[in-house]
């Protein structure tokens, strides 16, 4: 059963996993050797009323409305659990476990995780609520509200039984996933998990043409209105690029999460320098009034000062979302990847950009915009981080989002999530959350072609991505094992000027839809093969038909 959208309560996730280290460190040495499985209980925070009593009680209220579930992602699948043992469950090197509540009172409720020795035969103390607590701790769901982050990490110390002593500490990763506010989703279109198979793929226009940074260039620059409308006219059902905020939160289409600013040095009009500014720390007048410049600039010495004419405003960067969907054709797809940081598993940030904006702030402008603007147009959403995925899934239910994976590379450093770090376990994540799918990166599927088949058995659709997908080779390979989506660079070198599959496809219908209309119409001779032929069986016969349809001699 699927668990529908956000309206107005509040989901709280507080995950435990080994990404980094282990969760749980244990500083008694009398605990160290021990194995711990870990219960959440929640309660309601009550708070004391001397005037009026309450009609019901903060923790009777809170039975109402907070439900608790747990889930449990590895690479072998996942569980999903509205209940927990007694005990708990036991924390897994490879597995990552996550709380998901949902409640309408999100500043007013006490978290606590017992902590339970696996051995639950020894050191039983009587009175002991729960026999074998070995320690407790406590987080107050208003600490939320009071740090103003909506994602982050939150150590706890845990408590021994029984006394102020500390056993220990854990870290908990936490997400506060907030409905949309102002805007109201329904149930007259949903395509979250919705996929219609086709005999060929999707062929998908990367960054539109094409790359500007790949080694062939292209003829037009990435992610512009005039690269977008160059991969339509190709065949390009969809279009992928990349959406993230400006300063003043006006959201804009660029790839890297950087750009490049030259300045001159005084008295040598021939030098230029380079610097390198986070795009999100520029407004959206500024960013329109930049000469573009490559992060990869900054490796080359040579930087030359082009001064040329101002480009069509079609190839201008930077172009903002909304003027996309009014510039582009509704026929071509849209597959937006939601541009945001990642952590690498040495520690180091992409972008070098440790913070980034509050992730349901950047959420609600971007799902707000396409839920305003998409009209007709598919539309499919993309992102690296798995927790963006499941905001947009848990926010809204119109549109499907893939789960963006690198999985096992060369190409490309690990990342400190697990969930992202192999294919299979990117699709027990999928599951999980019931999203459509993955796109995976092209250099682990090719090397196990036998992934899209066990995607798509677990009733997930599979994209692929990365530069391997700009070989024809590769691309009949993916194609013959039935990947469902192709994206890649150069499109327009493959493919000559055509219309779209979905193009082709409302053209084949409309024709069907008309030839059935003609044919039943008497009034109007059908020129359909078969209907020719039997009016021409009745003229050699005598018989032909009036203008009111009836037959006469």
């Amino acid at each position: 059963m699927d668990s529908g959208w956000l309206t107005c309560q509040t989901e709280i996730r507080l995950r435990l996993h080994f990404s980094k280290t282990s969760p749980v460190s244990i500083t008694k040495k009398k605990y160290k050797k021990s194995r711990f499985r870990i219960k959440l209980t929640l309660e309601g925070v009550e708070e004391d009323d001397e005037d009026e009593e309450p009609a019901q009680s903060a923790a009777s209220w809170h039975k109402m409305t907070t439900t608790l579930e747990t889930s449990m992602i590895s690479e072998d699948g996942y569980k999903s659990r509205h209940s927990q043992p007694e005990c708990g469950y036991a924390l897994e090197a490879s597995q990552w476990t996550e709380y998901i509540i949902h409640t309408m009172e999100p500043d007013n409720l006490e978290l606590t995780f017992d902590f339970f020795e696996e051995d639950m035969g020894e050191h039983v103390m009587p009175g002991d609520a729960h026999p074998g607590t070995a320690g407790t701790a406590c987080l107050l769901s208003s600490f939320f509200v009071e740090s103003g982050k909506d994602t982050g990490v939150v150590t706890l110390p845990i408590m021994k039984r029984n006394s102020r002593q500390t056993l220990g500490k854990v870290r908990v990763d936490y997400l506060v996933i907030r409905p949309i506010e102002g805007l109201q989703c329904d149930m007259s279109s949903s395509f979250t998990k919705y996929w219609r198979k086709r005999s060929a793929p999707l062929d998908v226009g990367h960054r539109g043409a094409g790359s500007t940074h790949a080694a062939k260039h292209t003829k037009v620059r990435e992610n512009t209105i005039a690269s977008f409308k160059s991969a339509a006219n190709h065949g390009a059902a969809y279009v992928e690029f990349d959406v993230h905020l400006s300063k003043d939160c006006v959201p804009i289409v660029y790839h890297d999460l950087t750009c490049c600013i030259s300045t001159k040095k005084k008295g040598d009009k021939h030098s230029l320098e380079l610097f390198e500014v986070p795009v999100k720390d520029l407004t959206y007048d500024q960013l329109q009034q930049l000469k573009l410049g490559h992060a990869s600039a900054l490796k080359v010495n040579d930087h030359k000062d082009d001064d040329d004419e101002e480009e069509v405003d079609e190839h201008q960067p930077f172009p903002s979302f909304s003027q996309i969907f009014h510039a582009v054709p509704e026929n071509v797809g849209f597959n937006i990847e939601l541009k945001w940081i990642c952590q690498m598993k040495d520690g180091s940030w992409e972008g070098n950009l440790s913070s980034y904006f509050n992730m349901n702030l950047f959420l609600d402008i971007i799902l707000s915009c396409v839920l305003q603007r998409a009209g007709k147009r598919r539309i499919v959403f993309s992102c690296f981080d798995p927790d963006v995925c499941t905001m947009v899934r848990q926010k809204q239910n119109k549109y499907p989002i893939l789960f963006l994976t690198q999985g096992i590379s060369e190409t490309y450093p690990e990342l400190m999530d697990i969930r992202c770090r192999t294919t299979q376990i990117a699709m027990s994540f999928a599951q999980s959350e019931n999203i459509l799918g993955v796109s995976a990166h092209t250099e682990e599927l090719l090397q196990n072609l036998e992934h899209i088949r066990e995607a798509q058995s677990k009733g997930l659709v599979v994209f692929c991505w990365g530069d391997l997908n700009n070989d024809h080779d590769n691309r009949t390979k993916l194609r013959e094992q039935g990947i469902d989506g192709l994206i890649y660079d150069r499109i327009c070198d493959d493919q000559v000027e055509q219309a779209d599959i979905f193009k082709v496809e409302e053209q084949h219908t409309l024709q069907e839809t008309l030839k059935s209309f003609v044919c039943s119409c008497y009034s109007i001779p059908c020129q359909a093969p078969v209907c020719a032929a039997a009016a021409a069986s009745k003229v050699h016969n005598g018989s032909t038909e009036s203008d009111s349809g009836l037959s006469s001699s």
